[in-house]
């Protein structure tokens, strides 16, 4: 392997890794035996800490980070999309309080607009993030069939990359949807 220290959380492997422990702990349920019961949980939560990791993406203004160190730009639509958001609202409102209904209309559109262009910079990302991804693992399987260490390792960055645009904006899609937008 390239790099023996690379941080290795994966979603897949927190899924086989809890299958593992709900099977560990039904045998010892059905066996009686409270070790393998106790083991099976044990492998459960380690596999949700292993899941919570493979998740865990920091996010600013523009940027994302993800656990795997690598750290990306958002897609330029989704900061000029925020931008026009507000500065829609802030239309919407001046027109308001100034009776200007056509600058209140202005201001609505604006901001319907940033709203669209904010999601096609997200899916944008998402899709990239997914792209690269995809490539990251193909590549480095091939890679590492090979015996070509740089290029696994070419491939695990261009991987990680994805999966922080893709975790950055799931990040942002799901905090827009808690907040009801």
């Amino acid at each position: 392997m390239a790099n023996e220290n690379k941080d290795t959380t994966s979603t897949l492997q927190s899924y086989i890794d809890s299958a593992t422990g709900a099977a560990q702990n039904l045998v010892g349920s059905l066996t009686g035996n409270t070790g393998d019961q106790n083991k099976g949980e044990i492998k459960k939560e380690q596999a949700q800490a292993e899941y919570d990791a493979s998740h865990a993406t920091a996010k600013l203004p523009g940027f994302a980070a993800s656990s795997s160190g690598a750290v990306t730009k958002d897609d330029p639509d989704r900061s000029s999309g925020g931008w026009n958001q507000t500065m829609g609202a802030a239309k919407e409102t001046v027109g308001g309080l100034v009776g200007s209904a056509e600058l209140k209309e202005q201001g609505r559109q604006q901001n319907r607009e940033g709203q669209q262009q904010e999601a096609r910079g997200q899916i944008n990302d998402l899709t990239s993030g997914m792209g690269n991804r995809i490539q990251g693992a193909v590549g480095g399987a091939v890679a590492s069939l090979t015996g070509d260490e740089s290029g696994q390792q070419h491939y695990e960055n261009l991987h990680d990359v994805g999966k922080t645009q893709q975790r950055g904006a799931e990040h942002d899609i799901q905090k827009q949807a808690e907040a009801g937008q």
